[in-house]
């Protein structure tokens, strides 16, 4: 093996015992005030507990910004971390997890946990839940509901409406309704509707559309079902019904969007519109969200967290996003819920508000009372 070969397969250097404590201090003060931390405000937090000399510490944070852990904005300022600064004091340095009794109460409060009926469609429910995350984190909370395309059918149906106009009602599980309204070239009767609804209903119960859009092709290419008019109706109407890509990647429930403009971490006004701009395209937010779903890096509490220069899309590179998937009662398909800020957030408190709202958004969907 080469000696280029060995330096590759080497682990990457990672700060001392030492290191970790200043690190963590200088992040959990960064996460106040917002300012570059200097040695001396280090010392001081550790006069009582021993003591560390300022210059040790200077030492120490020099070493730190060899890792590129942490960054001196200017010459004669303290440090700032630095996006990898942040990864490590998450992967890292946050211990276990807890969650606030004042959290716990405002959450349970919101969704009603302790309540034994809930009133509210399940499109309420996803709102109030943006809007949860957004007040308790004071960041922009999102919430994207299951897409219709692969949420499993109970029942559907079809009524006419004017001007070749179908409203399509989808029923999924656990009981969340679906209205979408689609228009065709061709018009339909109503006894072709229901015809429609009712092999749909007794054949693909427990399917999705985009198996059932599959199955009726599959159907439609064989020989005995060339001519079948109720196949072409059906395969028209689930095609119709998931032509969009909202019907593909979900609805999205955006809360709290107000909140960054008074962030001074995005005091930078072009970034800024460029981030308020993604955040407004909101198929595109869609597919952000599910791939921070899908990456390797690491998660807490089923809670995926992006940070920085780790997101792939530009705009967000100034920014975390704290990311947890739910679900709809046994639904296969998967919804997310977020809370995107600066890179600048209360990691360990937002990590845990995440992790709990996504537990107790899938009991409230499915009307049961959670345990915890």
């Amino acid at each position: 093996m080469s000696a280029r070969e060995i330096n590759n397969t080497s682990e990457p250097k990672v700060p001392d015992a030492r290191g970790q404590i200043i690190l963590s201090a200088i992040i959990n003060e960064h996460l106040i005030t917002g300012e570059p931390i200097g040695s001396k405000l280090i010392a001081e937090k550790f006069a009582n507990a021993g003591g560390l000399s300022s210059a040790t510490i200077r030492n120490v944070m020099s070493e730190l910004e060899d890792l590129e852990l942490l960054e001196q904005p200017h010459t004669s300022a303290g440090r700032i971390p630095t996006d990898k600064g942040y990864r490590y004091y998450v992967d890292n340095l946050l211990g276990v997890l807890s969650i606030s009794n004042e959290d716990l109460r405002l959450i349970n409060r919101e969704l009603g946990v302790n309540e034994q009926e809930l009133h509210d469609a399940p499109d309420r429910i996803m709102e109030r839940t943006s809007l949860l995350l957004s007040a308790l984190s004071q960041n922009v909370g999102i919430v994207v509901s299951p897409s219709l395309a692969k949420d499993r059918m109970q029942h559907i149906e079809f009524v006419n409406l004017s001007d070749n106009r179908i409203l399509v009602i989808l029923v999924s599980a656990p009981n969340i309704v679906h209205n979408k309204t689609i228009r065709l070239k061709d018009s339909f009767s109503t006894e072709d509707l229901n015809r429609t609804a009712r092999y749909l209903n007794t054949e693909f119960k427990g399917r999705s559309l985009a198996e059932i859009r599959t199955e009726i092709l599959k159907l439609m290419h064989e020989e005995t079902a060339l001519f079948d008019k109720m196949l072409q109706t059906a395969m028209i109407l689930c095609s119709q019904s998931i032509e969009s890509e909202e019907d593909t990647m979900g609805e999205v429930f955006v809360g709290g969007t107000s909140n960054i403009l008074a962030k001074r971490d995005f005091a930078d006004l072009g970034r800024l519109r460029e981030l308020l701009k993604t955040i407004e395209e909101k198929s595109k937010f869609v597919q952000i969200l599910t791939e921070c779903i899908e990456q390797d890096h690491s998660m807490k509490d089923n809670v995926q967290i992006i940070i920085g220069s780790e997101n792939p899309t530009s705009s967000l590179q100034d920014c975390t996003l704290i990311t947890a998937p739910y679900r709809y009662g046994a639904s296969e398909t998967l919804g997310t819920l977020s809370v995107l800020g600066p890179t600048r957030i209360e990691y360990a408190r937002m990590i845990s508000i995440v992790s709990y709202v996504a537990k107790v958004l899938e009991k409230t969907m499915t009307k049961e009372a959670p345990k915890f």
